[in-house]
């Protein structure tokens, strides 16, 4: 793709309004350096300088749409205590509409503290409660969400397997986005065995794939394209939930584009540097669902995908790109 053409989609995008469905969380990062270890255990002490926080989780979906659209909604579930308070404050000042998110009073808001020494995590600390919501939630939450149908062209499911997305909740979305028809995507968990017809666009990892399939993963070819194991787990998630498009993101080998009718399409990793792939996920779905919107082929719309995640990677936390980033990569690769 040359650069007139990124140009001319990116554009096309710039008004887009697009709504991200799924479990919301707080990221924290505790930042800090290690010079010895506890005496009270065969631990690093990790005496800290600096503690960010992001939205994460469904949420960080939503921050990959926000620098190349219009808006974005976010659909999911938060507890009424301080975390929600606090991320309902960062969503605010990146500027993303959180008026989808619905306060549970029985569960807290889930969070995610990374500590992290000399660019390494030490550890992670994850609060939580894995609950279905109870039908006077589903109710409300697909109330919202109708609410705002008429005015977004795409919903994007981002399940991290946390207890939001049931399988009446996804149902009754589904036909929802369908009957006012939206483009869908969807990034799955295997811990949660949804049914995924009714999407355009299932984006999973290898291992997901794998596991969705029911098959074991033998480890890559050197070729995708030549790898039977991936291309028959591909056939076979295709044929299950009659996929017209899915996506398999491959680490270090790139991406793997499978179409209704079409040969599988393989681009290759475009990372120049690896720190830290929490994330990255995220931003191809993201970036994803926006090309589609914008015009792009499904083949243009996975080299997109995959630069933008190349660019993540490269940096530590929950992190996106800007525009300038996305485009920066492409002239990179000529």
């Amino acid at each position: 793709m040359n650069s007139d053409r990124l140009q001319h989609l990116l554009r096309a995008a710039r008004g887009g309004s697009f709504l991200v469905v799924g479990d919301v969380m707080l990221d924290e990062f505790v930042w800090g350096r290690v010079s010895r270890i506890s005496p009270e255990a065969p631990v690093p002490v990790v005496e800290v300088e600096r503690e960010t926080a992001y939205p994460g989780g469904a949420a960080n979906v939503a921050r990959n749409l926000r620098p190349f659209c219009r808006e974005v909604h976010l659909c999911g579930l938060v507890g009424e205590d301080a975390s929600a308070q606090r991320l309902r404050h960062l969503l605010e000042g990146e500027k993303l509409c959180a008026s989808a998110l619905v306060a549970d009073a029985g569960r807290p808001t889930i969070v995610k503290t990374r500590i992290v020494a000399r660019q390494q995590q030490v550890v992670r600390v994850d609060r939580e409660r894995r609950r279905d919501p109870d039908d006077s939630l589903v109710e409300m939450i697909c109330e919202r969400v109708a609410s705002l149908l008429p005015g977004v062209e795409a919903m994007i499911f981002e399940d991290y397997g946390k207890g939001f997305l049931t399988a009446t909740l996804k149902a009754r979305l589904t036909t929802l986005a369908r009957t006012a028809g939206l483009f869908i995507a969807a990034d799955p968990n295997p811990s949660n065995p949804l049914d995924w017809s009714g999407v355009d666009l299932l984006k999973p990892n290898r291992a997901e794939a794998f596991a969705m399939a029911g098959r074991r993963d033998p480890g890559p070819a050197p070729d995708p394209l030549s790898d039977a194991a991936l291309l028959e787990t591909g056939r076979l998630l295709q044929e299950k939930w009659q996929l017209p498009t899915l996506l398999v993101t491959l680490g270090e080998h790139g991406m793997m584009l499978f179409q209704a009718g079409h040969a599988p399409y393989h681009t290759p990793t475009r990372a120049k540097e690896v720190f830290d792939v929490s994330g990255a996920g995220d931003t191809a779905i993201a970036l994803y669902t926006l090309a589609v919107r914008a015009g792009a082929t499904p083949s243009e719309a996975a080299e997109i995908s995959n630069h933008a995640s190349g660019v993540v990677v490269a940096k530590l936390g929950t992190a996106t790109l800007t525009v300038e980033e996305l485009c920066h990569a492409f002239r990179q690769d000529g």
